[in-house]
């Protein structure tokens, strides 16, 4: 089998997805043509973006980032392109826009399909011609940029619908770059949660009072399935340091929505089971994860459970459960 391998390594990832997205990477990195991410919110898209940019041979020049779905039309223009003095109310000075701001680097554009038809004319000038022209100006200015953009949105789907424009999407999809959820790549959240484990613990003055993570912790974050992609995990980590008291992060450390989430059954777990089948997968899943929870203290399990310890070590009999038992 092949060995996975990362000319990226601020990137953190060995799962076989993650390997294709480097393989990309590694071929367009030193190219000019445009790039488009795509990847759902969370996903870590800018730092994809940002990787690009500084094993390039641009990484001397800047890298700017600019979120499309945060301004107003008028100001994303104004700030895109620059605008001389008295070209709308307000505009007291003239101004350099982020393309001119970006020459001879990266630019990225967040969430491109959140643009208006409008601008959305002008990005494709930039594109097709490499220039600029601020608002109020007659003057054209040359831009060397690359430009990167990214969405969470399946822009195909946006031009079908008329509010994005085909040229431009033809223009922008040169290559594309499609970043998996989290949910596609459980086999990296340990990595992961080890990474953010260690930037947490230094910011919070822990390294010496958290030295890891419970075996138990691990399997509840890699059953959850992350809505919030790798954005959420991170959130979710540094919460649990600050909760902890250590020496390891423990599941009681860890949010509720984490606790409860890898209860859920999916469809094909249930599928041709009676009532009484259902019941007894939900059962040993909540056994399990209360075990685990509680060391083994089948003293306290028994009272959580609201049931005596001999009923208990017959439902751990029952479903033959001991310390290795994996949840579910």
């Amino acid at each position: 089998m092949e060995e996975p391998t990362n000319s990226f390594p601020e990137i953190i990832g060995t799962n076989e997805k993650m390997q294709e997205v480097f393989r990309i990477m590694q071929k367009v990195v030193n190219t000019n043509s445009t790039i488009l991410i795509k990847g759902e919110t969370g996903t870590g898209k800018e730092l994809i973006a940002k990787a690009l940019h500084y094993h390039s041979k641009r990484r001397n020049a800047p890298f700017i980032a600019v979120n499309c779905s945060a301004l107003t039309e008028t100001l994303l223009e104004s700030e895109l392109f620059g605008h001389i003095k008295g070209s709308f109310t307000g505009a007291v000075v003239e101004k350099k826009g982020l393309f001119e701001a970006a020459d001879k680097g990266t630019f990225f554009l967040d969430e491109v399909s959140e643009i208006s038809p409008g601008l959305q004319a002008k990005l494709l000038r930039v594109l097709q011609e490499g220039t600029i022209k601020r608002v109020g100006a007659t003057q054209d200015i040359n831009v060397d940029v690359r430009i990167i953009a990214a969405t969470n949105r399946i822009l195909e789907k946006e031009v079908e619908r008329g509010t994005f424009r085909r040229d431009l999407f033809y223009r922008i999809c040169v290559i594309e770059v499609g970043i998996p959820p989290l949910r596609d790549k459980k086999d990296d959240i340990p990595l992961l949660a080890e990474h953010f484990l260690s930037i947490y613990t230094q910011k919070n003055d822990k390294e010496k009072t958290i030295k890891g993570m419970a075996p138990d912790t691990i399997k509840y974050l890699i059953e959850y399935d992350w809505p919030g992609n790798i954005r959420e995990l991170e959130h979710e980590i540094e919460r649990a340091v600050i909760l902890s008291e250590g020496p390891h992060i423990i599941a009681s450390d860890l949010s509720e929505k984490i606790r409860t989430g890898g209860i859920n059954l999916k469809l094909e777990e249930i599928k041709d089971k009676t009532l009484k089948g259902v019941v007894e997968i939900y059962e040993r899943r909540i056994l399990t994860e209360i075990l685990f929870e509680l060391k083994w203290n089948k003293s306290k399990v028994a009272k959580v459970l609201g049931i005596s310890r001999q009923a208990l070590n017959k439902k751990v009999e029952k479903y033959d459960l001991d310390r290795r038992s994996r949840r579910g």
